[in-house]
């Protein structure tokens, strides 16, 4: 019988040693977390689809063509309440855009000026610099946003006591109104000869770099640029004798009335997430240079650079590396912060969104176009800033 059962667990175990092939185990265990995950899909498709029919909803896009019926108070897309939520959707993505894309810019001049003024050897200058990033990094962005909405701009005077500024701007508690430049004809020559100006001034810079290259002089580019960028709109504004048009804000019974105004919602959020964002790229700044080596600005002096040029043309390139790709995260963060938005009452995607799935119920819907738009957003700006550090990484010659 010992016999019997000796030669049935041999059997057995032959059958089983299969087990032991690392490939073999590796595929089952796959197997079982495949089979796990699609069993919880399943679950979740059959119970979203179990409490939309019990809610005597239908999954599909088709709402989007309906009348929208609420206002939104901002937005640089024409919108009434009688255009579709498709609209309404379209003018929450072009707000969040401009949130998002326009905040990038002052955050990374803040930041960098910021990071640089750390390593300054004026203690005030670094002292200052390193109270505000201490002050902002360690602070959660709703609550800057809200510090800016109601600590700042809700304490600024009514419109009828606006604070004046030159050419024709006001600030109060309503928001910060100033002239707008009529589109006709002329203004138009103006604009393609400014955006003209910018493209020439691009391709000198590259035809500078290259003359540098070849003979090791440079060219006065920034003079060239200013007198591209600003002389040339200059000289078209004389050749139509200065025949532009501005609509200036006037004062009306409630708040100004024509120029453009921009609500203290928006700027209360544009203030507070480059601040914020600009504290954590100061400090990317920061130990983006000190990663280089100290020997590399003392022999950049010795070569008879300033500190400035050593900085510009030695130090910073070299840190740019290492600067990029967790200055990419940081522009990641500043997009999707801007959904804070809604806290303040600003019709940015996810507050247009909520408006939506309160009127018509199909959160679902909403909420994966709202995935699909900040993931689309996402992967641009990563594209870009990959794109950038294959241009500022170091090439090997061969």
């Amino acid at each position: 019988m010992m016999k019997n059962i000796k030669s049935m667990f041999n059997h057995n175990f032959c059958e089983m040693k299969f087990l032991y092939d690392v490939r073999i185990r590796s595929i089952l265990i796959q197997a079982v977390i495949l089979s796990i995950v699609t069993m919880v899909i399943l679950w979740l498709v059959n119970n979203v689809h179990h409490n939309m029919v019990k809610s005597n909803l239908s999954l599909g896009i088709g709402f989007l063509k309906e009348r929208a019926g609420f206002e939104i108070d901002q937005g640089i897309i024409p919108y009434t309440s009688d255009s579709s939520y498709a609209m309404a959707i379209v003018v929450g993505f072009s707000n969040t855009f401009m949130v998002a894309f326009a905040g990038i810019i002052p955050a990374t001049i803040i930041g960098v000026l910021v990071g640089t003024g750390r390593l300054s050897s004026n203690k005030l200058v670094s002292w200052i610099c390193r109270v505000y990033v201490e002050v902002f990094r360690n602070i959660p962005p709703l609550v800057v946003i809200f510090f800016w909405y109601r600590s700042v701009l809700s304490i600024l005077p009514i419109p009828e006591h606006s604070i004046s500024l030159p050419l024709g701007i006001f600030l109060n508690n309503r928001g910060f109104s100033f002239p707008t430049l009529i589109m006709d004809i002329n203004a138009k020559i103006v604009l393609f000869s400014f955006v003209l100006g910018i493209a020439l001034s691009i391709f000198s810079a590259k035809l500078s770099r290259q003359f540098h290259m070849k003979t090791g002089q440079t060219l006065p580019l920034f003079y060239v640029a200013v007198l591209l960028i600003l002389g040339l709109p200059m000289l078209v504004l004389l050749a139509l004798n200065f025949q532009l048009y501005f609509d200036k804000p006037v004062l009306g019974k409630f708040n100004f009335t024509g120029g453009c105004t921009i609500g203290p919602e928006f700027m209360s959020l544009y203030i507070a997430l480059s601040c914020y964002t600009a504290s954590f790229i100061a400090e990317i700044i920061r130990l983006g240079l000190i990663s280089v080596s100290r020997g590399q600005m003392e022999a950049a002096i010795a070569l008879g650079l300033t500190p400035g040029k050593a900085t510009r043309l030695v130090i910073l390139p070299q840190a740019m590396r290492i600067i990029i790709p967790p200055l990419t995260s940081q522009y990641l963060n500043l997009l999707k912060n801007s959904s804070l938005a809604v806290a303040v009452g600003f019709a940015d995607l996810v507050s247009v969104g909520g408006s939506i799935i309160n009127q018509t119920g199909q959160a679902i819907e909403i909420i994966l176009i709202w995935m699909f738009i900040y993931l689309s957003l996402s992967i641009m700006i990563s594209l870009f800033m990959n794109w950038l550090n294959t241009k500022v990484a170091l090439k090997e010659r061969r």
